[in-house]
């Protein structure tokens, strides 16, 4: 930790200061939406959708330098910013650029890059809701020198400076096949409401592959120093999902305004031991047990932990939908909540999980669902019952909305739904408890 904290210490005196105006010292408060919200969805339909992304997400999870720090300043005001539909988990609204110009980007708490597509001109961009940024057009838009500490942040082999790139080249991929490349920029973003962050390091990229699910590219939220968040030298932020079936807005808070009640749990976060590269950005936690009812599972923690050469390991995620714990952990789980339920089993794959019931008389309602509990280091979270399963009332089956996967875990956003999740990133420790979001 010391020598993290040395490093830090020399890039902030080396980096040229960020400014923050029009924000609070309350912080700036983000409004989010579900991302199939505004689609018009079935349930069903959002449960398959929500399935998808959850297997593209943890795919991409598995198969996977530091900045200076900002102030938030105070000036009386607060900023707000909206986040709406996509296949993405949640999207948000904000400008870049001097004039600002609109843009629709993925919140991702599992990467750090912020980029946008560019009309550089762009080589290769593909389609999204609102027209390209053009850094021409901008005054305050800025080369980053492939001398600057920001370029070394990358942090990634592909990233590198030589004639006849003029900056800081960068590539960047993920796990479902999007990847975007380009150069390594500052810029000024603007959230709905007027507050505005000066200097922001982002890739304006200009080769992009995939998609980013009818958005103009990504914020990332992760631990790494190019984040937001690290950006911004917040200390702090917390979410609240509002229940999955609602419409009704989530909030985001970054900085002060992050706060929990005193009796809210806390748990440590947790590194990995293979230290940088792209797993360094993840959230990890020490994730000790599971309890099926009144029974502690019989699943070794080992599972639940990063290997020496930094594999596996249990990471919270805003971008998971679905729950998704390694193979041999899932296994065990899924035959404890059978047992308990003691229905029969019935095929789920029209929603893409694995473990379903057919309800009795079709009544989903009456499934008779185990209490689920994580043991962390220091912390339970004990899951309400729409956390724990998904419903398809047309055909009278039930479903565990948690999905297996292979080399690594990840709690997902049903599993935090109607809870406040706070991140203190000084502290080093995740927080939380039951909440009413649509109420804070």
């Amino acid at each position: 930790m010391a020598s993290e904290r040395s490093l830090l210490l020399w890039l902030l005196l080396l980096l040229p200061p960020f400014a923050i105006s029009t924000a609070s010292s309350r912080g700036i408060r983000l409004e989010l939406t579900h991302a199939d919200t505004r689609g018009d969805f079935t349930g069903i339909e959002r449960i398959r959708r929500a399935a998808d992304r959850s297997h593209r997400r943890v795919n991409g999870l598995r198969d996977t330098g530091i900045s200076s720090p900002a102030t938030l300043k105070s000036d009386g005001t607060e900023g707000t910013a909206a986040v709406h539909a996509s296949t993405a988990t949640y999207l948000v609204d904000l400008a870049i650029g001097t004039p600002p110009l609109p843009i629709t980007a993925v919140l991702d708490t599992g990467s750090d890059l912020i980029w946008t597509q560019c009309d550089a001109p762009c080589l290769k961009c593909f389609p999204q809701p609102t027209p390209l940024y053009a850094p021409a057009r901008s005054t305050t838009y800025a080369n980053v020198s492939c001398r600057s500490p920001l370029c070394d942040a990358l942090r990634n082999p592909r990233s590198h400076c030589s004639a006849p790139q003029p900056g800081c080249a960068y590539y960047f991929s993920y796990g479902d096949g999007t990847s975007t490349e380009g150069v390594l920029a500052t810029e000024t973003l603007t959230f709905e409401s007027g507050a505005t962050m000066h200097g922001i390091a982002f890739g304006c990229g200009t080769e992009n592959r995939g998609s980013t699910d009818n958005s103009s590219g990504l914020v990332g939220m992760g631990r790494g120093p190019l984040s937001l968040v690290s950006q911004l030298g917040v200390t702090r932020f917390s979410y609240c999902f509002t229940p999955f079936t609602d419409k009704t807005a989530s909030p985001l808070f970054l900085g002060p305004s992050a706060t929990l009640s005193t009796t809210a749990m806390s748990t440590p976060f947790a590194r990995n031991p293979a230290g940088g590269g792209r797993r360094s950005s993840y959230y990890y936690l020490n994730l000790e047990g599971i309890t099926v009812g009144e029974k502690l599972l019989p699943i070794d923690p080992a599972v639940f932990q990063p290997s020496p050469m930094g594999g596996g390991g249990f990471i919270i995620d805003s971008g998971t939908t679905f729950t998704a714990l390694e193979e041999r952990a899932f296994v065990v789980l899924a035959r404890a909540v059978a047992a308990r339920v003691g229905l029969p089993l019935a095929s789920g794959a029209h929603l893409g999980l694995s473990l379903c019931f057919a309800a009795p008389e079709g009544k989903t309602e009456a499934v008779d669902v185990p209490r689920l509990v994580f043991h962390f280091d220091g912390a339970d979270m004990v899951f309400p019952r729409e956390s724990i399963v998904v419903e398809d009332r047309s055909t009278g089956v039930a479903c565990l909305g948690i999905v297996s996967m292979r080399g690594m875990s990840v709690l997902g956003s049903l599993q935090q739904q109607s809870m406040h999740v706070l991140y203190d990133l000084e502290g080093g420790v995740l927080s939380f408890e039951p909440d009413k979001c649509d109420e804070l």
